[in-house]
């Protein structure tokens, strides 16, 4: 048991940044959702049982966003008019085209059911190994590979399948074993990390 180190939290944004994005679907509430994770984490103390603060940080990250679900399920809904809503993003982060693909790879993935996006996020955006994602959501492996199945399959579909460019063979994960899922693993991954 040890405590978390509040200076090591840094070197864990950017996974944490991926996997918010792939849950909200949206940049803003990504960023949002992590500000929120760190608040809550550095509120007090926290005692890792574990080796692995990823793990613990994700597990925060996903139970505030569901937080944050159930609590904004309660509010009433307001509509906004065609004049409170402002362009996407002003500024596109150099490569518009790109941009558009992990705007809409990070869309396609927020509309999946919970369990297929814990396990699609955990994966193929944070990058953890299938047992480490196993661990991480508490379920067996064998679950996280059916899950990632089934998800990356609805992901593919949702982009359109067939407009999927090929991935290099240098960015292929090593143990993608059936070759539908290792093509869908592929473009998921790319165009989740902009590549």
């Amino acid at each position: 048991m040890r405590i978390l180190d509040p200076q090591s939290l840094s070197q864990h944004i950017d996974r944490l940044y991926r996997a918010a994005w792939g849950l909200c679907g949206s940049r803003e509430d990504a960023e949002d959702l992590v500000q929120e994770t760190f608040a809550r984490v550095l509120s007090r103390p926290r005692v890792l049982t574990g080796e692995d603060e990823l793990y613990y940080l994700l597990r925060v990250l996903r139970n505030t966003f569901l937080t944050s679900r159930r609590t904004a399920s309660r509010r009433p809904q307001a509509v906004a008019t065609l004049e409170d809503v402002v362009a996407a993003d002003s500024k596109p982060i150099g490569r518009p085209d790109e941009a558009i693909e992990i705007k809409e790879v990070y869309g396609a993935i927020s509309q999946l059911p919970q369990d297929f996006r814990d396990a699609l996020v955990a994966v193929d955006v944070v990058g953890l190994s299938y047992r480490e994602a196993a661990r991480a959501l508490g379920v067996r492996e064998a679950t996280i590979t059916t899950r990632l199945f089934r998800a990356r399959k609805q992901v593919v579909d949702r982009l359109g399948g067939d407009t999927i460019p090929p991935v290099r063979d240098a960015d292929r994960r090593p143990g993608a074993h059936e070759a539908g899922q290792a093509e869908a693993h592929d473009v998921i991954r790319a165009r989740a990390h902009g590549k």
